[in-house]
C-alpha cells in the first residue's frame, strides 16, 4: 500500500514538474511572438531577423530553434494560439459563424496581419492560412459533393475564392468593418447558389445537359 502510495506521489511530482516545464516554455514562445509583433510595427517582415527576434526579447538563438524552425514558422505559431486554438474550443452553429469570427479576429490584429499577408515566397503565412482554410472547407465540401472524382478541384476553387477574397480585403487602406465584410461573402455564395439552383434545377441530376446548355450560351 505504502509502495502504491510512493509511486502515486512520484507520478504527481513527474506531472507537476511537467506542467512547470512546459508552462516556462510557453513564456518563452509568448515572448518571442510579441517581440516578432512588435518588430513588425516599424519593419516589414523580410527585413527582421531572428537574431532582431532574440535581441528583443533577451533570448539566444538556441533558444529560438529550440522551440521554432524559423521566423515564419514562429508567425503561423502566433495565429494557431491566439485564433485557431480558441476558436477550434468554442462551439460554431456553422462555417459562416467561424468566418465571422476569424475575419473580426483579423479586423482587431489588422496592421499586423496586412502585412503577414504581403510576406512571399515559400512557407508565407498566406500559403499556411490557405491550408487552413482548406482544412476547415474540406468537410462541407465533401458534403456537398460526395466522391465525386473532381472533389479536389472544387475544393480549391471555393478555398482561393475566400482566401484571396479576406487577403484583398484585409490590404485595403481602409477596409470595411469585419461584420460588414463577411456578411457580403455569405450573400455573395447564397445568392448565387439559389441563382443557379433556379436556372439550372435539374443539373445534378443531368450533368451532360447542363454542359449542352451552358455551350450554347457561349
Amino acid at each position: 500500500m505504502c509502495q502504491f502510495s510512493n509511486c502515486q506521489y512520484s507520478q504527481h511530482v513527474f506531472i507537476e514538474r511537467v506542467r512547470i516545464i512546459l508552462a516556462g516554455a510557453n513564456i518563452t514562445k509568448k515572448a518571442m511572438a510579441a517581440a516578432l509583433k512588435e518588430l513588425m510595427e516599424t519593419k516589414c517582415f523580410a527585413h527582421i531577423t531572428v537574431e532582431d527576434i532574440c535581441k528583443k526579447c533577451q533570448i539566444n538563438r538556441k533558444s529560438f530553434y529550440y522551440h521554432f524552425k524559423d521566423k515564419y514558422h514562429l508567425l503561423n505559431w502566433i495565429y494557431f494560439t491566439e485564433f485557431l486554438e480558441p476558436a477550434h474550443k468554442r462551439e460554431h452553429p456553422d462555417n459562416w459563424d467561424l468566418l465571422e469570427e476569424m475575419c473580426n479576429y483579423f479586423y482587431a490584429n489588422q496592421t499586423f496581419y496586412r502585412k503577414a499577408f504581403k510576406i512571399d515566397g515559400q512557407n508565407s503565412f498566406f500559403d499556411y492560412f490557405r491550408e487552413v482554410i482548406t482544412v476547415i472547407l474540406s468537410k462541407s465540401m465533401e458534403d456537398i459533393f460526395g466522391k465525386d472524382a473532381s472533389l479536389d478541384f472544387y475544393t480549391n476553387f471555393y478555398v482561393d475564392a475566400f482566401v484571396y477574397a479576406i487577403r484583398r480585403w484585409l490590404l485595403q487602406k481602409d477596409c470595411m468593418p469585419s461584420q460588414e465584410f463577411a456578411e457580403k461573402l455569405k450573400q455573395c455564395v447564397v445568392k448565387t447558389s439559389k441563382k443557379i439552383i433556379q436556372d439550372y434545377p435539374n443539373e445534378g441530376s443531368h450533368p451532360q445537359k447542363g454542359i449542352r446548355n451552358t455551350d450554347a450560351i457561349g
